[in-house]
């Protein structure tokens, strides 16, 4: 299992770009986090691939203080403000023909569009089976609605 944190460690000075993380000595996670991904994916379709990597940068780019986790036995993205388990705030779980946002608050979050499904007590899902359904502005507005709910701890 691999994890990302996007400013630990950051040299001063350096422009990472979105998830990456570019260490004290100049080392970079990039690579190493994008061949995890790719791993994740790879019995995927195209289409499933292409979705869940795009839905992967959205993440990033509105949380881009999250770590991210590549969770092989479960077999999907954790993004949480830390390692553990219980500061979850979403996944990226592939699946044979779509890809799911799961929302670790999507029960009370606030849905306008209706696009949340599931009977989940707290975790509830977005089902994205195409870059254009990544792209509706209800999935960027669950996701801050996501961040809002749960505040980085200090």
């Amino acid at each position: 299992m691999w994890t990302r944190a996007s400013l630990a460690g950051l040299r001063s000075g350096c422009n990472p770009i979105a998830g990456e993380t570019v260490f004290l000595d100049g080392r970079s996670t990039l690579g190493v986090m994008d061949a995890e991904v790719d791993r994740l994916l790879e019995r995927h379709t195209p289409a499933v691939q292409e979705t869940a990597r795009r839905l992967r940068d959205l993440v990033l780019e509105v949380a881009p203080d999250a770590v991210e986790t590549v969770d092989m036995p479960d077999h999907l993205l954790a993004y949480s403000w830390t390692e553990r388990m219980r500061d979850l705030l979403f996944a990226v779980a592939p699946h044979n023909a779509h890809v799911n946002l799961q929302l670790a608050d999507g029960a009370l979050l606030e849905d306008p569009a209706g696009i949340v499904e599931g009977t989940g007590k707290r975790i509830r899902h977005v089902k994205c089976r195409t870059i254009a359904d990544v792209e509706r502005p209800a999935v960027r507005a669950l996701i801050e609605a996501q961040l809002a709910f749960r505040h980085r701890p200090a």
